[in-house]
């Protein structure tokens, strides 16, 4: 894990991958438990006799944002900032889902840092 002392350090590292986390499997419960929390219950998440004939693969596959909601892990798995005790998702931009991912399967984030912007303080 690369722990960064200050932001200077932080903006320093523009360009570079800071690291690469551990896989994590993408299990059928952790994909009926997403579609739970979030009332996203269409079959090709949780049905798995539907998938097995009606999916390449024949597996479900798990939610876009199952897979996006993951990033955060990923990213405090292989960073941290001294002296920082929150952190504010600001939100993303230009997602797009490439391919599925089935269950059973295992992913894992890399780390880059492409840019660094000062934002406006919070009203």
């Amino acid at each position: 894990m690369r722990i960064f002392s200050d932001f200077n350090e932080f903006k320093a590292a523009v360009g570079t991958e800071i690291g690469t986390s551990e896989w994590v499997e993408i299990t059928q419960d952790r994909i009926n438990r997403f579609a739970e929390a979030t009332c996203d219950e269409q079959w090709i998440h949780i049905d798995q006799d539907r998938a097995k004939h009606e999916l390449p693969g024949g597996k479900t596959i798990a939610h876009g944002l199952l897979s996006l909601s993951l990033a955060p892990m990923f990213i405090r798995s292989v960073m941290g900032l001294k002296g920082l005790r929150n952190t504010l998702n600001y939100g993303v931009d230009r997602i797009r889902y490439l391919s599925p991912v089935s269950a059973g399967s295992r992913v894992r984030g890399r780390t880059s840092i492409a840019e660094w912007r000062t934002s406006r303080p919070m009203a």
